[in-house]
């Protein structure tokens, strides 16, 4: 069974298409769903932090919002990849290539360069 077209952002429900591949590859698929998830959880946790904790710090808002800005992107797209991981396997189809690392590497290392930027500023 072909899998029809999906939204841009949301797929449909890939248990409905294909069959069912080896459960090992399903449970693998899960487990890097929600290890983004818990990356997710970390940088909301992180830009919570920094909103609450650093009140005194000059750029701490900055901070925060990017974070939690990241925290939702990434755990608005890890469904995503999972979802197209999973139709992907069930129809023994490649794995979609998927941006999210490449994302999260430039958004961690934009936050951290602005974050020892604001960090040098409030010292001087």
């Amino acid at each position: 069974m072909a899998a029809p077209q999906d939204s841009r952002w949301f797929p449909s429900n890939p248990t409905k298409f294909g069959v069912d591949p080896d459960y090992r590859f399903t449970l693998a698929n899960e487990r890097t769903f929600l290890a983004w998830v818990r990356t997710a959880l970390a940088l909301a946790a992180g830009g919570l932090g920094a909103l609450t904790v650093l009140e005194d710090f000059n750029g701490a808002d900055v901070l925060g919002i990017g974070l939690l800005a990241l925290s939702f992107v990434t755990s608005a797209t890890s469904y995503r990849r999972w979802a197209l991981n999973e139709r992907a396997m069930r129809l023994d189809e490649p794995l979609p290539s998927s941006r999210l690392p490449l994302f999260m590497a430039i958004g961690i290392a934009i936050v951290s360069l602005v974050a020892t930027v604001l960090f040098v500023l409030d010292a001087s």
